[in-house]
């Protein structure tokens, strides 16, 4: 496998840089301003450093959480981890995270941490926490009784505080939800904000960023987000003038209007004046496969045009949503109850259902549409295609939507089929994408093992790896870490994460190029991955020869909420 941009093997490169390094192409680094041996020197590894440039053999001190060397390192460490043929990187940074409360129902973030992940970007999709006295209470009595969990917020930076005081495996990043605001001033209705409540909306993304929010989000295929006009979403991102933070967006559409969403999210981003970041981008259904390359050519020349603008997308061909998301928007006006209620009127259930089966024929068939999660009363469905269910119980599939719909109040997870091979790699390649999981965190035992997510919970980053860039080639060794440690950290703002260097936050990853790959799939997905062999947070090793250690090492990072 080559690990270089030249093509030489491993051992090859490995044997090169040793000799080069013997004739000064790697210089020590000076300690300069320390005092005494280091935390930690990880020893020999291939050093690819975050920034996309070609990786390198080097030793790499740690001490107070730090990096304090790269190169050759005399002083012996406190602790000596022996990384020879792996490459030691950044730790990886989640994008767009649905980790968000699931890590305080388990700390440890099993599926994260073995993947690599170091800092999760949550409040995606339009969705954050802010929560009225009502429904804070009713949150931390579930919270309690299911999980033993004292939840004693209801905002973000009561969140933030939160993780500070009761830290987990992950650092946390949130981004401030468009609908969350949008649900807590104008409700859940199908209605254009009042002045006073765009003013309102205003002032709680500021509130947000003052208490350390990266960006703001929009969900617009999901209520009540998807009711905003283009005008309210121009309001709240303006609100991020100055900060340096981008308007993020799941899209109006991923599929026959695919270009006109893309549209939307670059006037956003222009007409606010920040930068943008377009989530998952994908062209959903076959025949809008051919739009990727004029989405791709449409950010393209924005970016040409003085946006600020990047994307994100996982590398898989399905993606996970509610199946609420297959009944259209008009229909959702009013939350679950309210569709629910439409689903009973017959000239209404007529026009839900047209859509519907035109949704799923987008897919293909309604084996395209599996199950991931619903209560109790209906596990039988869990994990499970709908068409191949159907037919087993001797029912119309869209009679056996509606009856998992009914038995749930609407609350049922799906993950759709709906991508092509062809479209992912040209994604995960592209130089203005990023990776992400756009997954949550789970664990295969205790309340996290339920249903059947998607695996890219488990295994979006050891994919791209092991997957995308061993056995694909569709992308280098380095530009694949760059997407998912510096790339990331550069549209967040955070200097001093996201790349080995002196003075960077210790948040690392050493991995075996040779072996690294996804485990969970479709069928099984809480199965860990493997080749992550140690990982690192904040100058604490968390996962030591493939193992967690039990350590809670993750904290919060805020953003600056400056306004220039």
């Amino acid at each position: 496998m080559s690990v270089t941009s030249l093509g030489m093997d491993r051992r090859d490169f490995l044997e090169r840089a040793a000799a080069l390094g013997a004739v000064g192409w790697i210089a020590p680094v000076a300690f300069v301003g320390r005092v005494g041996a280091p935390d930690v020197v990880f020893r020999g590894a291939l050093v690819v450093d975050g920034t996309g440039a070609e990786g390198r053999e080097a030793d790499v001190a740690v001490t107070g959480g730090r990096i304090t060397a790269v190169g050759r390192i005399p002083e012996v460490g406190s602790e000596e981890v022996d990384v020879r043929g792996l490459v030691l990187a950044p730790g990886f940074i989640d994008i767009h995270s649905h980790a968000d409360l699931n890590l305080l129902v388990e700390p440890r973030a099993e599926s994260r941490i073995r993947q690599g992940v170091t800092l999760e970007v949550v409040g995606q999709d339009g969705s954050s926490i802010l929560w009225s006295p009502g429904a804070a209470r009713s949150r931390a009595e579930r919270f309690r009784n299911q999980h033993g969990v004292e939840i004693d917020f209801a905002d973000l930076g009561g969140f933030l505080d939160y993780l500070d005081r009761n830290p987990v495996a992950v650092n946390v990043a949130s981004m401030v939800g468009h609908g969350t605001i949008r649900g807590f001033v104008v409700g859940s209705g199908d209605r254009p904000a009042t002045e006073r409540e765009l003013d309102q909306m205003r002032a709680l993304v500021r509130n947000a960023l003052a208490q350390g929010a990266v960006g703001l989000s929009s969900g617009l295929e999901y209520t009540p987000g998807g009711f905003a006009p283009r005008e309210e979403l121009v309001a709240l991102a303006a609100e991020l003038q100055g900060t340096g933070y981008p308007y993020s967006s799941h899209m109006r559409n991923e599929d026959d209007a695919l270009l006109s969403a893309v549209e939307e999210v670059l006037h956003v981003g222009r007409m606010a004046g920040v930068p943008v970041q377009v989530s998952h981008l994908k062209a959903q259904g076959r025949r809008n496969y051919w739009k990727a390359e004029v989405a791709l050519a449409m950010i393209e020349a924005a970016r040409a045009d003085g946006i600020d603008v990047h994307f994100d997308r996982y590398p898989y061909v399905a993606y996970a949503t509610g199946l609420s998301n297959l009944f259209p928007a008009w229909s959702r006006d009013g939350g679950s109850a309210a569709l629910l209620r439409r689903l009973d009127d017959p000239q209404e259930a007529r026009r839900i259902e047209t859509f519907a089966r035109g949704k799923v024929a987008l897919l293909g068939s309604w084996d395209s549409v599996q199950i991931t999660s619903t209560g109790e009363t209906t596990a039988w469905a869990r994990g499970r295609r709908m068409g191949e269910l159907a037919e087993e119980r001797g029912l119309d599939p869209y009679a056996l939507a509606l009856e998992l719909m009914r038995a749930n109040g609407g609350s049922v997870g799906m993950i759709g089929f709906g991508m092509s091979e062809e479209n992912t790699e040209r994604f995960l390649a592209h130089p203005l994408g990023m990776v992400c999981s756009d997954g949550g965190a789970y664990a295969p035992y205790g309340p996290l093992g339920q249903g059947s997510p998607h695996p890219r919970g488990y295994g979006t980053f050891p994919r791209l790896l092991g997957h995308y860039v061993r056995e694909r080639r569709a992308l280098s060794l380095e530009s694949a870490v760059h997407k998912v440690t510096g790339m990331p950290a550069g549209k967040l703002r955070l200097s001093d994460r996201g790349v080995v260097r002196e003075g960077a936050v210790a948040d690392l990853v050493a991995f075996d190029p040779d072996t690294v790959s996804d485990r969970a799939t479709f069928q099984s997905p809480h199965q860990y991955p493997q080749g992550i062999v140690h990982v690192m947070v904040n100058g604490g090793i968390t996962i030591r020869d493939g193992e967690q250690t039990g350590s809670l090492y993750g904290r919060s990072v805020r953003g600056t909420g400056y306004r220039g």
